[in-house]
């Protein structure tokens, strides 16, 4: 897991001011961010996709909501609301493995495809 980027950045092996954290999360801004405001809600515990989320796993999508629902509200995009995004797997545009939630806000977001 030392190769993680996500997993070096918990750890501090790679400077990054959080924008929220506590014992279970983590949040920072995107280095390439799609709106104004782009947060990755990230678990420190290192959990590869969202597929892999298990028994053992309890709670941690909740707590990454929690997180960015916070971070929506101190961001200042809750009003007009933002999104939510997490990928799974190469084919779902997942480019770091680990589970992060993105959070996205600070414009009108398109429409996606049904």
């Amino acid at each position: 897991m030392s190769e993680c980027l996500f997993c070096r950045i918990i750890a501090g092996s790679l400077p990054t001011e959080f924008v929220y954290e506590d014992e279970h999360v983590v949040a920072f801004r995107d280095i390439n961010p799609a709106a104004p405001v782009h947060i990755l809600v990230v678990p420190r515990a290192h959990i590869e996709t969202v597929a892999d989320l298990g028994g053992d796993s309890t709670g941690v999508m909740s707590r990454l909501t929690a997180a960015a629902n916070r971070i929506a509200r101190e961001s200042d995009v809750d009003a007009d609301g933002y999104r939510l995004i997490v990928n799974c797997g190469r084919d779902g545009g997942q480019t770091v493995f680990h589970l992060h939630m993105h959070l996205l806000g600070g414009r009108k977001m398109p429409e996606l495809a049904a």
